[in-house]
């Protein structure tokens, strides 16, 4: 098949996915619904950014500078279908499906192109309401519920069931809503290598007063020990004489023949064991207070559940070795806050935003990594309205992560020779020089909302200009060679820690 002739499938079959949903459950052919049972809205940013810099068209590495030119294009269509349409003021039954497609490849604006690979059907559940017990939503597949938007960062710490498929029952009230799920989140977590993970959970959202806002809640995920699973959790036995550094390396087999030559039939068999994850979320939201327009605090602490497993290769001959004992360690606490000020009305708005992250990892205490460090940033956006419809923004951000074991990061091009202790050490455990990375950044430009004022105000068109300065070396996404091999026709011969990208943007919700 020509490549046109696979993209016009792919597009039908895309096509033909959308208009399956619409019509899911409804009885009866979508054309002949009337249409004020259907909806459907959704998200879009797209962008031009060209890079000067030999960059990939994003300012830095992450969101922890805030999301504004460090995020590419996205699509989402959310599609919603009443099967029973509720009656105003009534406690009747009524249902509806639900629907959402989205992903972040646009043809021209990133280097997937377009591909309708990058999208999926990433929710699709059935809501009935008033069904057994009145004020009772019942939901039955994905289960994704979350306590609000951290926006400047386009996160969402204070999440439960993101990863999901299973039922759900929310209790709600002029003042408590209640939320008790049940499912199962093995293909989300394990795709191809599934594994059944029992997950079940809950949360509960308290409106005080108007402008005071709280909310709990948590999750906990168990893998059962399935004998016979190749799939399922196990946990594979360091042998004597064999550390977790040796793991790090990729050295444990290795290492084992070492010290037991001829013994490759005697590398431990792997042990079938369960295992668990957990997560707890809180929320505080509160505002209308003179310039005080809402602020939003959330916080999670998060045990990630263990790893499957990693093959090592030995004299032409594969090994698996499992994760659940070596990864089983790990732990995260996230908090994030966004207040958002109004501090001349109709002529100057500001929106700050906090991230505070702790990643500790108890089974590696040799190795620097993601895995543990402590990093926290700060965003300041100023809005300025010129006229009603032309904004002027001014963005800034400062953040640092610090890692607790160890050089993680590089400041010069030549940082590769410096990687243990201020030595050259091409199996180190440390990756160059520096512990501490530091990133400042600037946005700045012209903003039209064709709908009015407001920081978050949709439509929006974007002109705008980014300066970046990190003490680590090309801290930016790109195409640059790294080797420093005198054969390199590309080697680097100075350092790179600022960059700079401008913009043409648009955004919607619709």
């Amino acid at each position: 098949m020509t490549e046109e002739g696979n993209f016009r499938f792919c597009t039908w079959r895309y096509f033909s996915v959308v208009l399956f949903v619409c019509i899911l459950f409804s009885g009866e052919v979508f054309a002949d619904a009337p249409a004020d049972r259907f909806s459907a809205g959704g998200y879009f940013r797209i962008m031009a950014r060209p890079d000067l810099e030999g960059g990939w068209s994003r300012l830095g590495l992450w969101n922890i500078s805030g999301r504004l030119l460090n995020e590419g294009p996205w699509g989402a269509l959310e599609l919603k279908l009443d099967l029973q349409q509720p009656t105003p003021g009534t406690k009747d039954v009524w249902t509806s499906v639900h629907a959402k497609i989205e992903g972040g490849s646009v043809r021209g604006a990133d280097v997937h192109n377009g591909a309708l690979s990058e999208y999926g059907l990433t929710q699709l559940y059935l809501q009935a309401g008033n069904v057994l017990f009145e004020d009772v939503i019942w939901q039955v597949g994905t289960l994704d519920y979350y306590y609000g938007d951290l926006g400047l960062y386009d996160m969402r710490p204070a999440e439960l069931f993101f990863e999901t498929m299973g039922i759900s029952a929310t209790w709600t009230s002029p003042h408590v809503d209640v939320l008790l799920g049940v499912g199962d989140s093995g293909y989300f977590m394990r795709r191809d290598q599934y594994s059944t993970i029992l997950t079940a959970g809950g949360g509960i959202r308290i409106r005080v007063v108007d402008g005071l806002e709280l909310g709990l809640g948590g999750q906990f995920m168990f893998e059962p020990a399935v004998e016979g699973n190749r799939f399922g959790p196990h946990k594979t036995p360091l042998p004597e004489g064999v550390t977790y550094e040796d793991f790090l390396r990729s050295e444990v087999v290795k290492k084992f023949l070492e010290l037991n030559p001829g013994q490759q039939d005697q590398f431990p068999k792997p042990i079938p064991v369960s295992t668990y994850s957990y997560k707890a979320v809180a929320y505080l939201g509160f505002g209308k207070l003179g310039p005080l327009v809402w602020n939003n605090l959330f916080a999670n602490f998060l045990k990630r559940h263990p790893d499957t497993f990693v093959t090592e290769t030995q004299a032409g001959r594969d090994y698996n070795i499992y994760l659940a004992e070596l990864t089983d360690e790990r732990y995260q606490l996230n908090v994030g806050n966004e207040m958002q000020l109004r501090i001349i009305d109709g002529i100057w708005d500001v929106t700050w935003g906090a991230l505070l992250g702790w990643d500790f990892n108890r089974d590696n205490t040799v190795s620097a990594s993601e895995d543990d460090r402590l990093f926290y940033s700060f965003v300041l956006r100023n809005q300025f309205y010129v006229t009603r419809t032309l904004h002027f923004l001014a963005e800034t951000s400062w953040a640092q992560e610090i890692s607790s074991q160890g050089n993680l990061w590089r400041a010069h091009h030549d940082s590769v020779f410096k990687s243990q202790d201020g030595l050259a050490n091409t199996e180190g455990l440390e990756f160059g020089d520096l512990d501490r990375r530091n990133t400042w950044q600037l946005k700045t430009g012209f903003v039209i909302n064709p709908t009015g004022r407001g920081i978050f105000t949709r439509p929006s068109i974007r002109i705008l200009y980014g300066l970046q300065y990190s003490n680590m070396h090309n801290a930016f996404g790109n195409s640059f060679v790294e080797t420093l091999d005198e054969f390199n026709e590309f080697a680097e011969k100075t350092d790179r820690h600022w960059h700079s990208v401008i913009a043409i943007e648009a955004e919607a919700w619709f």
